[in-house]
């Protein structure tokens, strides 16, 4: 029997909780009961993004967007049924209740969730960055290869990919790029493909891929080489396909909380005010997914960054689409975004 605690939440839980909850567990599914373990719903990681899309109040019940009618087994299913279901409705969770609707167990297709099919698209990690903000620790190493624990920040990026099926790669170098290649090269140690798009000047997020070879027939995942990020990259990736993206940038939300009344006016006549108002933005996370069309609007050796490349496709496709981040994610930009990266590297990756 599985152990249940490990995917239940109380329905009295707010959208907060549930989401740490689901994060610590290393789950993609949380089952809602109430206090008696009666079976109330069931949340996914998209029911999550979707609630983030909506602007709902992480701080308001999980009830809010929760599927209040999801498929389940009762206990002494038969096998038949349980095929049935899995191939029906793509499920890789069920839960399993009793007569009275009480959760007694899950069910996990532990083959399909928990092992990943290998990945032919090509992921690009963008590591050409000075990090002059780091000052002298990027003096004489490339920031990419500096330490979060006891891996370069690089190494951990590519580790996460891997897990989730990705094989080839391509590493966009240009500041001490002699040192990434000496460090990784082909890719051999980690049981992948690792090509080098060398950049002799700077060319940008978006401007690189132009130097590159890419095999036009899959998505090409891009991301920032300095970002620290628990990204599911395969529900990305799906969420791209299914969706029928052109384009699809993750975005994660970002609160601002202006420190004064604000004063809503009509001409010299004070109509309202607002004390200390919070404003929610979804703001760029530096990973992209492309179909291999984009491409076609990137012209070799010209600079050009990502928001520019989206940009100008929004004049071309008309598909493009946000993927919310809620996991953990570090963009170590800073001396300070560095020291933390220390301290959530023994939270997050050192597993």
């Amino acid at each position: 029997m599985t152990k249940i605690n490990k995917y239940v939440v109380n329905e009295k839980s707010s959208i907060f909780n549930a989401i740490k909850f689901i994060t610590e567990q290393g789950t993609q599914f949380a089952i809602i009961v109430d206090d008696s373990m009666k079976l109330k719903g069931v949340i996914t990681d998209g029911d999550i993004r979707i609630g983030i899309l909506r602007s709902l109040d992480l701080q308001s019940s999980v009830t809010n967007i929760m599927n209040k009618n999801p498929k389940i087994l009762q206990v002494g299913y038969e096998h038949g049924q349980l095929i049935k279901l899995l191939n029906k409705f793509k499920i890789k969770q069920l839960p399993i209740v009793d007569k009275d609707m009480k959760v007694v167990d899950v069910y996990l297709n532990n083959k399909e969730t928990f092992i990943e099919n290998e990945r032919r698209n090509p992921v690009v990690l963008m590591a050409g960055g000075l990090g002059s903000r780091l000052g002298e620790l990027t003096s004489n190493c490339p920031k990419p290869l500096l330490k979060v624990g006891n891996k370069p920040i690089l190494e951990i990026i590519l580790e996460n990919f891997i897990e989730y099926g990705f094989k080839n790669f391509y590493f966009s170098v240009n500041y001490m790029s002699d040192q990434i290649e000496q460090y990784f090269k082909d890719g051999s140690d980690w049981g992948v493909s690792i090509s080098y798009i060398k950049e002799t000047v700077k060319l940008g997020t978006a401007g690189g891929l132009g130097l590159a070879d890419f095999d036009r027939d899959e998505p090409i995942i891009i991301m920032n080489g300095d970002l620290l990020t628990k990204v599911n990259f395969s529900q990305l990736l799906d969420f791209h396909e299914k969706s029928k993206s052109d384009g699809t940038m993750c975005v994660r939300k970002y609160d601002f909380q202006v420190p004064y009344g604000v004063i809503e006016t009509d001409g010299d006549s004070i109509q309202k005010i607002i004390e200390k108002p919070i404003h929610a933005f979804f703001v760029n996370a530096g990973i992209y997914v492309l179909n291999p069309k984009f491409l076609d609007y990137i012209k070799q050796g010209e600079y050009m960054d990502m928001p520019t490349l989206f940009d100008l496709a929004k004049t071309k496709m008309k598909n493009l689409k946000v993927f919310p981040i809620h996991e953990y994610w570090l963009d170590i930009g800073r001396l300070e975004d560095f020291e933390k990266a220390q301290v959530d590297f023994k939270v997050f990756f050192n597993n």
